[in-house]
């Protein structure tokens, strides 16, 4: 009678499923995988804002405006980047994958946020704010008629926005000595939000006036010189002997 192997026979037992263990491994090794890639938070953001034009002078710049942006995106990647160290330092237990877990999707909420609001720091601080400046300021001719020169720039204006120019004979303390000013414009910025005008401008000047005063505002803003306010306007004094 001839021996016939029973089917299987000679063969270790395959466990059907993995082991509880090596499962745990295995989910813990992919949530590993994705902690290190939030672990590049930092620089994906830094590389956001430097592709939209932020460089290191305009983050000073920002800095010191007290831009919110630059702080809350900086905060949200730093904290992007613990919630990953923390994740890879955990266990891949079957606990351990459950806070790793819910540690990346912190993680992942702050990375989200980093990158918006980068975005929106990076379009505040890199098109500025608006306000204005008065450089290469020059007169030119004898009492009471004179010439005057300057040059107007203002970034990050708005399209729909202006810089008003006034120019105002004034007295030693600053105050008009018109009612009228001596020049008024309205400047309109280009397609990039710039201002960038030379204004050449005759101008009589009244006997009782001590000096010019040049006024450039962003529209609508108080025009008083010494006015608190992150959109005051710029303004510059010149005396006439």
């Amino acid at each position: 009678m001839s021996w016939v192997p029973r089917l299987g026979a000679g063969r270790e037992h395959e466990p059907l499923t993995a082991a509880p263990d090596t499962v745990q491994a295995r989910v813990g090794k992919r949530l590993d995988d994705v902690a290190k890639i939030l672990a590049g938070a930092l620089v994906a953001v830094a590389g956001i804002m430097t592709t939209l034009g932020l460089t290191s002078d305009v983050v000073f710049v920002a800095l010191n405006n007290e831009s919110w942006p630059i702080y809350v995106a900086s905060l949200c990647a730093i904290l992007a980047i613990a919630c990953s160290v923390v994740a890879l330092l955990l266990h891949p237990t079957r606990r351990g994958n459950v806070w790793k877990t819910a540690v990346l999707v912190l993680g992942v909420i702050f990375y989200m946020t980093a990158l918006s609001v980068a975005v929106v720091g990076a379009a505040e601080a890199a098109g500025g704010n608006g306000r204005p400046s008065l450089t290469q300021v020059t007169i030119e001719g004898h009492r009471p008629d004179l010439k005057l020169y300057f040059d107007v720039h203002a970034d990050g204006v708005d399209r729909w926005a202006t810089i008003d120019v006034y120019v105002n004979g004034v007295s030693k303390n600053g105050d008009p000595v018109t009612d009228e000013s001596l020049y008024e414009g309205t400047l309109r910025p280009n397609d990039k939000g710039e201002v960038d005008q030379r204004v050449t401008v005759p101008v009589t000047v009244p006997q009782k006036a001590w000096g010019i005063q040049i006024t450039a505002v962003f529209a609508g803003d108080d025009v008083d010189c010494d006015v608190r306010s992150s959109l005051g306007p710029t303004c510059v004094t010149l005396h006439l002997p």
